[in-house]
């Protein structure tokens, strides 16, 4: 499984889905202009000594992100959406892709023809968003979950 993100400006969320990644043997990808340095404090303090556990790649734009990803089916996270990161049947291969914490998905990745389809987590009425790493954590836990926590002990 990969978990995309798309643009990350909060060096806290990231460091954190490192751990994530780290501790479910997902892959993460980021995608340039990254609004942190990878040597950031903020980085390195919430994502522990995980960094070494975790398999993090960089890309330069979203086309050699999605070009890495071949045989995956791509799931852009949005608020935009009525159907439910529930209701897919995930497959190892797949590749949970959000967008920056500020504003989300840009239409044009989230509308990609790469993108298999746009899920969303649902919320209260009101509410703008979750928190990048929280989402990007709910939605790879029921990944894990569906796939038999491969790996996991």
């Amino acid at each position: 499984m990969h978990v995309i993100f798309d643009n990350p400006v909060i060096p806290g969320n990231t460091g954190n889905t490192i751990r994530l990644c780290a501790g479910t043997g997902f892959t993460l990808h980021l995608v340039k202009p990254l609004g942190f340095l990878l040597d950031d404090k903020h980085l390195k303090r919430s994502g522990l000594d995980y960094h070494d556990l975790a398999d993090v790649q960089i890309h330069e734009d979203i086309e050699s992100c999605f070009a890495s990803l071949i045989d995956a089916r791509i799931f852009a996270f949005t608020t935009h959406t009525t159907r439910h990161y529930t209701d897919v049947e995930y497959r190892d291969t797949d590749a949970l892709l959000f967008g920056t914490e500020p504003t989300g998905l840009p239409e044009e990745h989230s509308h990609h023809p790469r993108v298999t389809d746009q899920l969303r987590i649902p919320m209260l009425p009101g509410r703008r968003s979750m928190n990048l790493a929280n989402s990007a954590a709910v939605a790879s836990y029921e990944a894990w979950r569906q796939l038999g926590f491969p790996g996991g002990v």
